[in-house]
């Protein structure tokens, strides 16, 4: 992104991104805890500017991430309650979803035990070999792009990280960590507004999205 501080604390229309992420979980019905997960040098940063500052009440925990994504996920879990039923894990750079998909997933992860969100893949794709030329044409009908939340029965995500860790698994999101345990992770449809933002441009596509949506934290 360019810029000395990591992405999720950087300025979007005036307001962190992150906090525009965690206004969602906070005003939704269907969550009753949060625990915030950030790389460690900037816990204190994430109390003060934006936990703090935006009164983000729901917010129980702030926990130093890890080396890895999946790491940092486990920090977070390592603080989730027995009595919790359900666990939404979602990324702190995806400020534009809605509190329709997380109650959505988190009514689904409550009948299915394991949800992602997906959208359909609308280029085509192709396999290439360690030349560059190309082998195959993948038939994108089976094909989808994932987002997050990922959301999942506490007991079903507990087991699979542990499981993970005891055989040396590190899988590229927390659906392949319960896949890997032979959990069957189920699909609904996701939202192309639900961005993650990675790349400078993806800021402009964002001022865009903020405009049609009106959205505050």
């Amino acid at each position: 992104m360019l810029h000395d501080l990591p992405k999720q604390f950087l300025s979007l229309d005036g307001i962190p991104i992150l906090a525009r992420t965690l206004g969602a979980f906070q005003k939704s019905k269907s969550i009753v805890r949060i625990v915030l997960v950030v790389p460690k040098e900037n816990v204190a940063y994430a109390k003060d500017e934006i936990v703090d500052k935006y009164q983000f009440c729901k917010v129980e925990h702030i926990r130093a991430g890890g080396a890895a994504r999946q790491d940092s996920v486990k920090n977070g879990l390592d603080l989730v309650d027995d009595s919790d039923d359900v666990v939404v894990i979602h990324d702190g750079v995806r400020p534009f979803i809605s509190e329709t998909l997380i109650d959505l997933s988190i009514r689904e992860a409550v009948k299915k035990g394991a949800v992602i969100p997906v959208v359909p893949v609308t280029d085509t794709v192709k396999t290439i070999d360690e030349n560059g030329i190309v082998r195959d044409t993948v038939d994108r009908k089976m094909l989808r792009f994932v987002q997050t939340p990922q959301t999942f029965k506490r007991e079903i995500i507990i087991e699979a990280y542990r499981n993970a860790y005891r055989k040396g698994f590190y899988g590229t999101d927390d659906a392949s960590v319960v896949e890997h345990m032979g959990v069957p992770v189920a699909t609904i449809p996701g939202s192309r507004d639900n961005i993650k933002i990675t790349t400078p441009e993806d800021i402009i596509l964002c001022k865009l999205l903020l405009e049609k949506t009106g959205m505050g934290i």
